[in-house]
Parts: C-alpha cells; sequence; structure tokens
C-alpha cells in the first residue's frame, strides 16, 4: 500500500542518515590527528590553560557543560546544562530533553508533554524537580513538561542508572530538573526576552490573529548581610500567549471485532474470543469516524522563585517555589458518521484484520463544541543542609506538590433526518447516508458520500439535538519529606551515606456529564437558522497526503446553549460522585544506604558506589457500586436501571521491595572512561489506574430474561492490588573526552522485567433490585510472565575546531538508541484474558503490544555553526512507532505511528546586552498519528503546522 511505503522509505531515510552521521562522528578524531593539529591536553588542568582564556557563549559553551556534567557524573548520566538562564535548546522542557541521548518526546497539540528514555514510556520512569517528585493532571506520573518554561532552568539530567540515594520510580531512568541556586551564581543578572510568534494554521482561519507572544523575565542577585551571613534571592516570571490550532480526524475510543461472514443491515456482529479462535472471519471496526477543526486558545503563566541563605560556612539554607496556571480552550466543529458499524458491506480487509474499505450507510452528525482546561501547578520546599564536623553533612528536606486540572466540555449533537428543518423530505429521504470509504490511500482515510448528501447544508441536521455538558476534575498532591546524612572517611571507602524518604500521595480524578435532549422541531429550526456560522477555515488539511473533506456545516456551540437553555453554562448535574471515580491514597516509606568508594582494580583507578534502597508502599483506594433496579416489562422479559444509589468499598494493598546498586566508573586512561552498573529498579503503576472504580455497561433493548443477560459487561477502572514493575538491570559504558567540545559514548544495557499486566475475570458481588449477584469483572492484574528488553545507546559530540577559519565554527552532536524487547501488553477487550477462578488462559484475538513508550529506533541530530555574533543551529529528531496506554492503563491497545520532527534557531549578539533570536519549529509538519486496537487501523491523525518565534533578549550584569 501506497502509506507503508511511505513510512518504510522514511525509517530507511532516518536510520540512513543516522548511520552516515555516526560514522562522520566516528571519523573527527582521526581526522583531527591526520591533520596535524595539536592533541588535546591529557588533563582537566592542561585543558582549563589552553581553552578556558576564550569566553564561550550560546551553544558551545552549552554542548561543553552537558558534556563537563556527564564526565562527572558517579552514575551513567546524560544532560544539558548551561551556566546561563534561557540558552536551552527549546522552548519547553519536554523540548530539551528531547535532545538528550536516548530520550523522545510524545508531541500533542503542537508540545511535547511526555518523555520516554530508551525507548520506554513514561510510566517506566521517575521526573524529580529539584530532586522532590511532581503531580501532574493527567492521572498518571509523568510529569507534563509542556508547562515548565525552559527558560527558567539550567540543567536538566537523566540517570540512565540507579544509586541508592536516588528517589525510587525509574525503571527507565529518572530525570531530574535543576533551577539555579542564587549563590551558586555568583553575580547579579537582569534578564528579559519577549518573543513574537507567527502560527500559519491560525492564518487560515477567517477572522483570526496569527500572532501571539511569548515574554520571560528573571532575576538574580547577591547580598553580603554582615553577620547573618551571605543572602542570594532569584526569581523568574514567564507569560506564554500563543495559539495552536489542530486538524483533526478521529474515531471513537472503542473498537469491536465485527464477524466479516455476516452482512447485517445493522450494526455489525461482534465476535467473542472464543468464536474468533474457532476461525470465525472478523475485522475492526469503531463506533464513529469523525473530522475536526479547531481554534485553540493557551495562556500560560508561570513563577519560579529561590532564596538561599548561607549565615555560616556550615550552615546552607534553600527554599524554592514554582508555579504554572495554564488556561486553555478549543473550538471544536465536528462531523462524521455517528454509526461506524452500521450496514458494513463489500468489506476489504487487511492483514492485520484492520477495515482497509467497506459501503455503508450512517446516520450523519455535526458536533459543536467548547473545551476549557484550567490547570494549575503549585510546588515548594525547603532544604538545610548542616556541617556540625568536617566530615558529616546532615540534610533535611521538605516539599509540597500540587496540581489541579478542570476540564469543561460544553457541545451540541445535531444529526440527520429524512426531513430538513423546515418538514421537507430531503433527497435521499433517509437518516441514513450511503457513503464508501477507503483507507488505503494514506493513514488519513477518504470519505465518498452519496452525491445526493451535501455536508455544508445546515438544514439537513434537523434531527436528534442533545447539548451535553461535561465535566472532568483531577486532584494530584505529593507531601514529602527526606533526611540525609553523608559521612566521610578514609581509605578505599570515602564517604557514607544514609537516609529516609516519606512520601504521601492523594489523587482524586471524576467525570461528570449532564445530556439534554431536545425533540421540539420548531425550536430546533429556530436555534439551527440563529446559530449558524461558516466554515471557519480555508485549505483544510491540505497538506494531508489525501484531502478528505474541505468543510462542513458549522454551528456556535454557545449560541446554541444560549437559544436552547437561555444560560451558556447550564452547570455540573450537582451530584459529582460516580462508579468510574478514582480516590487513591498512596503512602511511602524509603531508607538507604550508600558506600562511595574509590581504589584501583589491575592497576585501573576505579571509583563508584554501592548501596540498598528498601521502599514500602500502601495504597487504600475508595471506590463507589452503583445500585440497578430491575424492572419487569409486561411481556415478562426484564431491564435494568440506574436507581443513583451508591454504597462505598475501600480496598488496600502493599509491598515491599528491595533495591540493590553497584556503580564502578574505571579511567582506563586520561580520556577515556568506562563505567558499569547492576541495580534493581521499580515503577509504580498510574495513580489513576488504581482506582476501585468500576464501568457498567448494560445491554440496549427490553428482550432479557435474566439479570446477567441483560449486563454488557463491567470493567475495572483501577485496580488497587497493582504491584510495582520490577526490573533487574545491568548497563555498561565506554565514554572518550577527546576535550571540551568532543564526546563519544557508547552504552549497552540489559532489563528483566518481572510484574508485567494481563487483563483477568473475577467475579465480584452486585446488588441488583435487592438481590446479590456474583458478576464477572475484568480488571487488569500483574502476570507471572518474565520479559527482556536489550539497548544499544550512542552519543557523539564534537566541534570542528580543526578546520581552517570560518569552518571552525561548525559542531555536530548525535545520539540514537536502539532497544529491542519481548514484553507483552494485552488488550483489555480482545486480549489473552485469564479466568481467575479456574486459571484458564483465553488467547485472544488481537496480538500484544509491548511497552507503553517503547520504540525501537530513538535518533537526534542536532547541528550548529558560530562564528563571531552568529550562531545557527538545527535539530532532527526521529522516533520510530511505539504503544502508548491510555492514562488508566486498563483500555484498548493505541499505536503511535513513528515521526521526524526538524526545529532551527538562528540567533545574532547584537552587544554584550543584547541579542535577536529566530526560531522555527516543527518545520516537517510531521501529523500524530495513531492506530486502534492494531497497526494500519486509524484512529487520530492530527496536523499542527510549523511554528515561528522572534524575539529580543536583554541581559544586565
Amino acid at each position: 500500500m501506497a502509506m507503508v511505503s511511505i513510512r518504510a522509505r522514511a525509517r530507511a531515510r532516518a536510520l540512513l542518515l543516522a548511520g552516515v552521521s555516526v560514522a562522520a562522528a566516528l571519523a573527527v578524531v582521526p581526522a583531527r590527528a591526520q591533520d596535524g593539529a595539536p592533541a588535546p591536553a591529557d588533563t582537566p588542568q592542561a585543558e582549563q590553560s589552553q581553552e578556558d582564556r576564550i569566553i564561550v557563549t550560546g551553544i558551545r559553551e552549552t554542548i561543553q557543560t552537558s558534556i563537563q556534567s556527564k564526565r562527572n557524573a558517579d552514575a551513567i548520566v546524560d544532560a544539558v546544562s548551561s551556566k546561563e538562564i534561557g540558552e536551552l535548546p527549546g522552548q519547553s522542557v519536554g523540548e530539551v530533553i528531547a535532545t538528550i541521548t536516548g530520550a523522545s518526546i510524545d508531541r500533542a497539540n503542537y508540545g511535547p508533554t511526555e518523555v520516554s528514555i530508551r525507548g520506554l514510556g513514561s510510566g517506566l520512569s521517575m521526573t524529580t524537580l529539584n530532586r522532590r517528585e511532581a503531580t501532574n493532571g493527567s492521572g498518571d506520573r509523568a510529569v507534563n513538561f509542556g508547562q515548565f518554561p525552559s527558560e527558567l532552568f539550567n540543567a536538566i539530567k537523566i540517570y540512565k542508572t540507579q544509586q541508592a540515594d536516588l528517589i525510587e520510580g525509574g525503571v527507565a531512568g529518572l530525570i531530574e530538573l535543576e533551577t539555579r541556586k542564587p549563590l551558586d551564581h555568583k553575580r547579579r543578572q537582569v534578564q528579559a526576552e519577549i518573543k513574537g510568534n507567527l502560527n500559519p494554521y491560525q492564518d487560515r482561519i477567517a477572522g483570526r490573529s496569527p500572532y501571539g507572544y511569548r515574554a520571560t523575565a528573571s532575576y538574580i542577585d547577591q547580598f553580603d548581610i554582615g553577620a547573618l551571613g551571605r543572602l542570594g534571592i532569584s526569581i523568574g516570571y514567564q507569560r506564554n500567549d500563543v495559539n495552536d490550532p489542530v486538524e483533526r480526524f478521529y474515531t471513537s475510543t472503542t473498537w469491536f471485532t465485527c464477524n466479516a461472514a455476516l452482512v447485517s443491515t445493522a450494526n455489525c456482529t461482534e465476535v467473542t474470543r472464543q468464536q474468533g479462535n474457532a476461525g470465525t472471519p472478523y475485522y475492526h471496526a469503531s463506533n464513529s469516524y469523525l473530522y475536526r477543526q479547531m481554534i485553540t486558545s493557551d495562556l500560560r503563566n508561570a513563577v519560579f522563585g529561590a532564596v538561599q541563605w548561607q549565615p555560616s560556612p556550615t550552615i546552607d539554607v534553600n527554599l524554592d517555589l514554582q508555579y504554572s496556571r495554564r488556561q486553555y480552550s478549543e473550538q471544536r466543529n465536528d462531523f462524521g458518521t455517528a454509526e461506524g458499524r452500521y450496514n458494513l458491506h463489500n468489506v476489504v480487509i487487511g492483514d492485520n484484520h484492520q477495515l482497509l474499505s467497506a459501503d455503508g450507510s450512517a446516520t450523519m452528525q455535526t458536533v459543536s463544541g467548547l473545551f476549557q482546561r484550567d490547570e494549575k501547578y503549585l510546588g515548594f520546599g525547603g532544604n538545610v543542609e548542616w556541617k556540625p564536623a568536617d566530615r558529616l553533612t546532615v540534610t533535611a528536606d521538605f516539599g509540597y506538590s500540587h496540581t489541579t486540572r478542570l476540564d469543561i466540555t460544553r457541545q451540541v449533537r445535531l444529526r440527520t433526518d429524512p426531513f430538513d428543518i423546515y418538514g421537507v423530505r430531503t433527497p435521499i429521504n433517509n437518516q441514513r447516508i450511503p457513503y464508501h470509504v477507503d483507507f488505503t490511500q494514506s493513514f488519513l482515510p477518504a470519505f465518498a458520500y452519496d452525491p445526493r448528501f451535501d455536508p455544508t447544508d445546515h438544514d439537513v441536521f434537523s434531527d436528534d439535538a442533545r447539548l451535553t455538558r461535561s465535566q472532568d476534575g483531577r486532584d494530584d498532591e505529593i507531601h514529602s519529606a527526606r533526611l540525609d546524612a553523608s559521612y566521610k572517611l578514609d581509605g578505599f571507602l570515602e564517604r557514607i551515606d544514609i537516609g529516609g524518604r516519606w512520601a504521601k500521595r492523594k489523587f482524586f480524578g471524576y467525570s461528570n456529564d449532564v445530556n439534554i435532549d431536545q425533540n421540539d422541531l420548531a425550536v430546533d429550526r429556530r436555534v439551527n437558522l440563529a446559530c449558524r456560522t461558516p466554515f471557519p477555515e480555508r485549505n483544510f488539511f491540505a497538506d494531508a497526503p489525501s484531502r478528505g473533506i474541505a468543510g462542513y456545516a458549522t454551528f456556535d456551540v454557545l449560541c446554541q446553549f444560549r437559544n436552547y437553555l437561555g444560560t451558556e453554562d447550564p452547570g455540573n448535574s450537582g451530584d459529582l460522585r460516580a462508579v468510574e471515580n478514582s480516590d487513591v491514597t498512596e503512602e511511602t516509606w524509603a531508607g538507604y544506604a550508600m558506600a562511595t568508594y574509590s581504589g584501583r582494580f589491575a592497576g585501573i583507578p576505579v571509583r563508584g558506589n554501592f548501596g540498598v534502597r528498601g521502599v514500602h508502599t500502601q495504597v487504600t483506594a475508595r471506590g463507589l457500586r452503583s445500585g440497578l433496579d430491575v424492572i419487569n416489562n409486561s411481556d415478562g422479559t426484564i431491564s435494568l436501571r440506574a436507581n443513583g444509589s451508591f454504597t462505598d468499598t475501600r480496598i488496600t494493598a502493599g509491598t515491599m521491595r528491595w533495591l540493590p546498586s553497584v556503580n564502578a566508573i574505571f579511567d582506563v586512561a586520561p580520556r577515556m572512561r568506562v563505567r558499569a552498573g547492576i541495580y534493581r529498579a521499580m515503577s509504580r503503576p498510574a495513580p489513576s489506574a488504581l482506582g476501585a472504580g468500576r464501568t457498567i455497561t448494560l445491554e440496549v433493548g427490553n428482550g432479557f430474561t435474566s439479570v446477567t443477560d441483560a449486563i454488557n459487561s463491567i470493567i475495572a477502572t483501577g485496580s488497587p492490588r497493582l504491584k510495582p514493575t520490577m526490573s533487574w538491570n545491568g548497563d555498561l559504558a565506554f565514554e572518550y573526552y577527546a576535550n571540551k567540545d568532543t564526546l563519544f559514548a557508547a552504552t549497552a544495557y540489559y532489563k528483566r522485567f518481572s510484574g508485567g499486566k494481563i487483563p483477568i475475570t473475577t467475579d465480584e458481588n452486585f446488588t441488583i433490585g435487592g438481590q446479590d449477584y456474583a458478576v464477572p469483572v475484568t480488571q487488569t492484574a500483574n502476570s507471572n510472565d518474565k520479559a527482556d528488553l536489550y539497548g544499544l545507546e550512542i552519543t557523539a559530540s564534537n566541534r570542528f575546531s580543526w578546520l581552517p577559519h570560518p569552518l571552525d565554527g561548525l559542531g555536530v552532536k548525535l545520539s540514537y538508541n536502539y532497544a529491542w524487547s519481548n514484553y507483552k501488553t494485552q488488550d483489555i477487550r480482545y486480549g489473552d484474558v485469564v479466568d481467575s477462578a479456574t486459571g484458564n488462559l483465553i488467547p485472544g484475538l488481537i496480538p500484544p503490544a509491548g511497552l507503553s513508550g517503547y520504540s525501537k529506533h530513538v535518533f537526534s541530530a542536532q547541528a550548529f555553526y558560530e562564528i563571531g555574533p552568529i550562531s545557527l543551529q538545527g535539530i532532527y529528531r526521529y522516533r520510530s512507532r511505539y504503544y502508548q496506554a491510555f492514562t488508566s492503563d486498563n483500555t484498548q491497545l493505541r499505536y503511535v505511528e513513528g515521526n521526524n520532527t526538524f526545529d532551527a534557531n538562528l540567533s545574532y549578539r547584537i552587544n554584550k546586552v543584547a541579542d535577536i533570536r529566530f526560531q522555527a519549529l516543527n518545520l516537517f509538519n510531521a501529523p500524530r498519528v495513531e492506530y486502534m486496537p492494531v497497526v494500519g487501523s486509524t484512529r487520530n491523525v492530527e496536523y499542527y503546522g510549523p511554528q515561528y518565534f522572534l524575539s529580543f533578549r536583554v541581559r544586565l550584569r
């Protein structure tokens, strides 16, 4: 197929580029020697005498500082670091992290939101902010890096190997975000920057300005306060006001396996695991297929502050604060099929049981919506370091992190009918419109509708008006404290560190929907006529391989609410209780002991650390169970109906895990280093995946003779008894530091996983109609299977200083990560499932996915050129296809197609205090493409377009 060949060529180009680039970087040092350039000094002191006379700034300084951070680390670490605020290469922390070896980002609505390390998803890594765990509004443990501006950070490290004093939770690695301590800066600095933003996609929208802005200001100063010692303060503020319009095609998140042997004139007949395994042919189809045109607004205010006080040489007190508020909105205009499984015939099926093409008929719908998100982050903490003796250091730390997210969506649905809004029969004279769909041309399907139907005609959307007001809330809060002591020794053991940590995390998530149906045709006609809008965007999906649809009928959703209800917001239902809600408390106690050593092994200097960390985790989940009434029908059958009553349930579970670790660094030569690490690591499930909620789906209709027949399914929205994913890990790294600008590093690593996840069915008691019934509930549990991961990552960085001027300003940094794993994640509807009562495994109809976020190939390349006041930089990133779990870890499989992105930066230093910068992001306009529940079955396609920033910065000292 065309789309397969396109992707294959893209992957081939990316891998070829990776191979050629790495080979070129490896040739740097030999070429330098052949050209007769002087070899770099063998010692850091010699290097300093030769090179530190030149003041290095900009991209080169950032890369030099990052190389030095890696060289000085006690574990296998990759970093990006700068001595100056605002020099990290990206608009957000996520973009900066994506330049670090082995790290890749997940993009959504233009910006990066989650980070994967070594091809492993964000759920298997840990992120700390100033060495404290941070919250988010997504219900998982990944930090939303888009909310943190890169201008207010100085250093970001990724620990690839663990050591006992690091906070537990990083099977893939630990990301450490650091804000600058003001006394470490050693001088006053006042900095201000204003960035103008241009978004070409926003320029396509009628009546909308394509411009936005981003303003950042920071101040750092130090004071000698006499007998009270030294005081340092820093504060930074950023306001971000931009627009990120999105063009989207999407389906419902629930897919079905349809019986290919039966042609139904209604919804297709679903195939069970047992039927599919017995040979019944099937294909995957979604409930609905929709296009979405979006107009967005993104406003964010962020404040970072720190106070450092050193009353004496033995006491160091640090306080820090981070606050971020993001107010984001989407005006949504949707159109598509409301019944994706209805009357499907002439079906063509792919090798992966995906639907390639079909004819069908479906009710068409237009949905007008307004989505608004208000997300607030507050984090603060204090740290006191005391040296009561020359050899002893005691450190106490407390932290608080709190994220609240409130999402409110208002939408109005209108559907087709045999009659238009005037009561006149439509040409088709049916609510269902014949259509043909073709998925073979590209990842974006092509729909052809009966020529008698015009999607742009507002008159035909005259039926089934439904107003929906949805409210979703997330509240994630962490209190933490730790106490550490470090004692220096003489001899092979240089230092002993011991410490303990306590943390309490509370997560609460809820959803509340209010649906209001309208059946008065006269009112429908009045509102339809009053609230019509022209399709707002020209060249809709013009950048996609197949155009899809150019436009359709749209309406003003707030106008519809006003005219239907007399208010733009009717509010929530007044009762936020629901059986799906998550209410989880997680308490952690951890302690560690670690020894740092230094000596010789077989004549080679060796240093490192070894230790063990013990972690006890206690989970308490509270949930609700909904009451159901049995309705006796006149024909002797029954049906079920929720009665609005609830009963409380409480589930507790605990785990104890021991995490030993050993790290060794061998200085085999003055510029060569070998590192080795062996350690055990853990990653806890997402807080939302630990909830005690249930989703009860009742069968549609009335003709049921028993209670169990009237229940379609009960699926757990969380599993409090889920245990952490554990892994034994081994890393072996080789590092070569030719000079301050040159690094070659290669690391081979291995991970042995246990505690994977698999769906199981367990009978639970439900009170229905006053009687207790044992009903099977599907939920996720830990499996006993073991899985392996093998990986190799390579970093090469060099400035071509041996070339003649002006080519000596060229430089490059390349990184590549390859990973292979046999880890299996099963689809909860159609994957393998275990009957907990019998232990029997029922084979699934869908092949398992791997680890969430696992990409086999991750590659990035940075090329820069600096000459005088001019600096140029290009950043290319490639990530191969990966599976991405939904937040709760209890839904169907979702795959994200691999992508290529390219960003460019240009800066001009006017003088010592001012510079101008230009940044171009997403120049390839790479779409986000998702499949569900198998690869090739398109679930989501999003185009964001490129963005451009022009900034002016002033820095005073």
